[in-house]
């Protein structure tokens, strides 16, 4: 498989508030956000050439910045023109949107307090993964060995980068073994998400478990998985979900911006059927970020 590496393609990234040819968007070697992982981030989807929850994603982007201790020098809305600027630049109609905010290199050690704060956003074409017929046959998770931090350990309400390494190190694992995805606990034992996308278990009664975001990131696709979940009907319950109780679960899912509605079919040892609760929530959120669901709704 030929792989083309992101440093060398064609196009336009937005940096600093200047569209740049994507070849010259670059960064010094003793940048602190690589060194540190002073650095923030996003992923946001296009569909039909209109990005899902734009400013859902800039509010957070900004947030997770202030939680890192640094000020993004661009407000949300002028974060979100640049971002429909990107899109249009790049004449994109269904692909995937990089924000990325990070301290530059004017001081080189913990300490930065005078450092430049920069912003770049990219995107680049990726559709669907699946349809939903091929991702009803389920995907398989491997338990990490690594857990999701405590909340007075690290900021673990901001999308920052340096909460992802234990989650490369879990993915990477896990496709050695043959899976294709890795499921983490928490500081506490519970079960957490994977290695980024929220988790949901379905009980014989149809009623949807979700653990309560109190230690990691409290998805933009997994409340509004939620809010299409309880337009059906469906009951959904965030609380403490323990390991031991996954072999009950007669459905298993994952929600993200890039699994969007994502059945799991195998954690570990255990095999789980995908079925109504995940078909109707993979059709739904497909209808949403389409525009179906939205026109159907005000034909009613």
């Amino acid at each position: 498989m030929s792989i083309i590496p992101f440093h060398d393609r064609d196009g336009l990234i937005w940096f600093d508030g200047q569209m740049v040819p994507w070849r010259e968007a670059q960064v010094h070697v003793l940048t602190h956000g690589l060194h540190y992982a002073s650095c923030v981030f996003e992923g946001e989807r296009v569909y039909n050439g209109s990005i899902f929850k734009l400013t859902e994603h800039s509010e957070r982007l900004v947030k997770s910045g202030e939680l890192l201790g640094f000020t993004i020098p661009y407000s949300v809305a002028e974060i979100d023109q640049a971002t429909r600027d990107v899109v249009k630049a790049a004449n994109m109609t269904n692909g995937y949107i990089r924000p990325v905010a990070w301290r530059g290199s004017e001081m080189m050690g913990v300490s930065a307090q005078h450092n430049t704060i920069h912003l770049a956003i990219a995107c680049w074409e990726w559709p669907s993964y699946f349809s939903p017929e091929a991702r009803m046959k389920g995907i398989h998770l491997q338990m990490s060995k690594w857990r999701r931090p405590a909340p007075d350990t690290a900021p673990t309400e901001s999308k920052a980068a340096g909460l992802y390494m234990i989650c490369t190190l879990s993915k990477h694992a896990a496709e050695k073994a043959g899976f294709q995805d890795a499921l983490m606990l928490d500081y506490r034992g519970q079960v957490a998400e994977a290695t980024g996308a929220n988790f949901f278990m379905v009980d014989k009664d149809r009623v949807i478990h979700t653990p309560k975001p109190d230690c990691f990131l409290d998805g933009i696709t997994r409340r509004t998985v939620i809010d299409l979940a309880k337009r059906r009907g469906y009951k959904v319950v965030e609380r403490a979900i323990f390991p031991e109780e996954l072999k009950d679960a007669v459905e298993i899912f994952i929600t993200g911006t890039a699994a969007e509605v994502t059945p799991v079919g195998r954690i570990e040892d255990m095999i789980f059927t995908p079925g109504e609760v995940c078909k109707n929530l993979m059709l739904d959120y497909d209808a949403l970020v389409n525009g179906r669901l939205e026109k159907a709704a005000a034909a009613e």
